[in-house]
């Protein structure tokens, strides 16, 4: 994998979704919470990685446009209940070779409850940007992002807090750096297994993820008293410039993928009280469709100057920032890197989970 097939850590795309909330809900909110925790990856990341030597020299730290409107869904959904700001969990960065001035040691913050990082996958440790894959011949993994599995950050934020209150909104999002993941193994492996092979390999694998996440959340958070658990599914990553650029069967493959590990996610939770299912694989596929509706003005082309970025520091939205943007106006753009979405495009997430909070009462 090159630096640009990892990236892009997280779940892979963005989902812009229809405008909600506020009103009556905001002034009179029939639900209070006393905090907002959240598991995932790049997606609710609000800040794991921004070492101080990477947000000095590059003015980044999330996976967006980074600069005074850089905040992700988490953070405004956090503004939206009135709980406290969410601040990362966990810290720091296993930085090495040119990178390496960007590393900084592993911490971890008990007062904050946002345990998404960067390239963390649903079960397996080692996602995109790793430093383990250094060892596979991966140079992604000079980055050394941390990419604890949501089991782990699951099991930290019990072994911090003890068993959930029952006054906390929950928040899952994850699945996209599998998807990224069983990718590279496809593409390690179809020259020898044949595509037919490899590609059900492939859509097994994130078959098998999706259910394993679904059982985390009935046995570890529902299972330890939390009452509101929003669970977001993994929207389709073959409808970003990642996916685009893909050949057509490649393409194919990975909205198979997308719609296994939905599948298996949903199903794992039909019948669980007090689990929200958000439909962003569908929201996504409508946004993609008619972006005007949304006030989307480009779905297929980065906002971040990608090239400039690769060849200064690495092609992520992690290390952009508003210095780092292709020519013209992007602020209404719906992705930042070939995954990751802009503010706007958080934005519009963040009122899209508020509109089901509302329509659930929720809220």
């Amino acid at each position: 994998m090159n630096v640009r097939s990892w990236g892009l850590s997280a779940l892979a795309a963005f989902v812009l979704a229809a405008c909600g909330g506020g009103g009556d809900g905001d002034q009179n909110p029939r639900v209070s919470y006393s905090a907002l925790v959240s598991f995932g990856d790049s997606l609710s990341d609000v800040g794991t990685y921004a070492t101080p030597v990477l947000a000095s020299v590059t003015g980044g730290g999330k996976y967006t446009v980074n600069g005074p409107d850089a905040r992700n869904w988490t953070e405004l959904l956090a503004a939206q209940l009135r709980v406290a700001a969410p601040c990362p969990a966990q810290t720091g960065l296993n930085a090495s070779g040119p990178l390496a001035a960007f590393a900084a040691a592993v911490a971890d913050h008990d007062t904050c409850t946002n345990y998404a990082q960067g390239g963390a996958r649903v079960t397996n440790p080692v996602g995109p940007g790793n430093a383990a894959l250094l060892g596979l011949g991966d140079n992604s993994g000079l980055v050394g992002q941390l990419t604890d599995p949501v089991l782990n950050q699951i099991n930290r934020h019990f072994a911090e807090h003890g068993a959930f209150t029952g006054n906390e909104l929950v928040t899952v999002l994850a699945g996209g750096n599998d998807v990224f993941m069983n990718l590279a193994t496809f593409g390690a492996t179809v020259g020898t297994l044949g595509p037919t092979v490899a590609g059900g390999n492939a859509v097994t694998a994130m078959g098998t993820a999706g259910a394993e996440l679904a059982g985390y959340i009935n046995n570890l958070i529902v299972g330890r008293g939390a009452r509101h658990v929003v669970v977001l599914t993994l929207p389709d990553v073959s409808e970003t410039p990642l996916g685009y650029r893909q050949d057509p069967q490649v393409r194919g493959l990975i909205q198979q993928m997308v719609i296994a590990f939905n599948t298996q996610l949903v199903n794992g939770l039909t019948g669980t009280q007090g689990v929200l299912v958000v439909d962003l694989y569908t929201q996504n596929r409508l946004q993609v469709a008619s972006p005007v509706q949304y006030g989307v003005t480009n779905v297929t082309t980065p906002a971040c100057d990608l090239d400039l970025l690769a060849q200064t520091v690495f092609e992520s939205s992690l290390v952009c920032s508003t210095n780092t943007l292709i020519a013209g106006d992007t602020s209404h753009y719906a992705f930042a890197d070939e995954v990751h979405p802009t503010p706007y495009g958080y934005r519009l997430i963040a009122q899209f989970v508020t509109d089901r909070l509302l329509k659930a009462g929720w809220l």
